[in-house]
């Protein structure tokens, strides 16, 4: 397992799927192609396979160990999903849970769940099947979940949203059981936190709600940023947005911010989707940023 200590807080990353190739211009189609020329020297073969014109990347839960309590960040895609137009995220049947076990999780031991966004490749273990019910996989958990995502992605408010059909179900399946249970927690405003050392913002943009997680302990800092950025090459062009990206001229006004402090406090970063180290930290370069340098974990 890959883990690492910032301060007081121990990070250990859980892997679900590995490898995933995606075509490029099918998650970045309005992103110049040459932007992609211009950066591979740096990007291939880790984060993108020119050869195949294809995006690399992996889908991972964040395991946070904060004053005495256990933190997942994003639950990945799940296993057994109806996933009609996102066929990629259809009929998984992965060992997540036996993942989380050899990182010395239970589910039972789980406090707390920060979803960053409701996208289907960051909820999907958040429930799991129970003679043909979904039900709360984490049944002692807490789930974070921003208002403003909650209600946009809500089948019943009939939002037209970019997405589209490539939600269908996720909502249903994902969310409202455990919005049932009385797990869930929705929280609206310029923070919450989560203890001491863990606050969540606002960083709208990709979703109404996506938010990113701010770690702060002792000298150290980090920041858990969800889909703010889905390749590395969105810290050389910040500019450059995925289709998945509900409002693309936000979501990079807050990618720039987000990268700005980073670079600025010396943090590192923690994207959800980034194969190969999967953190780095960042440093500004002109206009733009670049990588300082890239997470060594234990």
């Amino acid at each position: 397992m890959d883990t690492i200590s910032l301060g007081d807080v121990e990070i250990t990353r859980v892997t679900e799927v590995r490898g995933m190739s995606l075509p490029r211009d099918a998650v970045f189609p309005d992103v110049d192609a040459g932007h992609w020329r211009e950066h591979q020297h740096w990007l291939a073969p880790e984060y993108f396979d020119p050869a195949a014109d294809e995006v690399r990347a992996s889908v991972q839960t964040w395991v946070l160990r904060s004053e005495g309590r256990t933190i997942l960040v994003d639950t990945g895609i799940g296993n057994g999903r109806e996933r009609p137009y996102m066929p990629v995220f259809a009929h998984l049947d992965t060992d997540f849970l036996g993942e989380l076990a050899t990182a010395g999780v239970r589910p039972e031991d789980v406090d707390v769940v920060v979803c960053t966004h409701l996208h289907g490749d960051h909820v999907g273990w958040n429930t799991h099947l129970v003679d043909r019910e979904w039900q709360p996989t984490f049944p002692n958990a807490e789930y974070v979940v921003a208002r403003a995502d909650f209600e946009y992605w809500n089948p019943e408010n009939q939002i037209r949203t970019r997405s589209g059909r490539r939600m269908q179900n996720v909502f249903e399946d994902s969310v409202a059981p455990v919005h049932r249970a009385g797990q869930t927690v929705l929280w609206e405003g310029d923070h919450h936190d989560v203890d001491a050392h863990l606050r969540i913002e606002p960083a709208p943009g990709h979703t109404p709600g996506s938010s990113v997680l701010h770690l702060r302990s002792g000298t150290e800092r980090a920041v858990f940023v969800g889909d703010l950025l889905h390749s590395p090459l969105q810290i050389a062009e910040p500019d450059c947005s995925p289709c998945f990206d509900e409002d693309e001229a936000r979501a990079s006004t807050e990618r720039r911010r987000i990268l700005g402090w980073t670079a600025d406090h010396n943090a590192l970063l923690f994207p959800a989707h980034f194969p190969g180290p999967g953190a780095a930290q960042v440093r500004r370069d002109g206009g733009r940023f670049a990588v300082k340098e890239w997470a060594t974990w234990r």
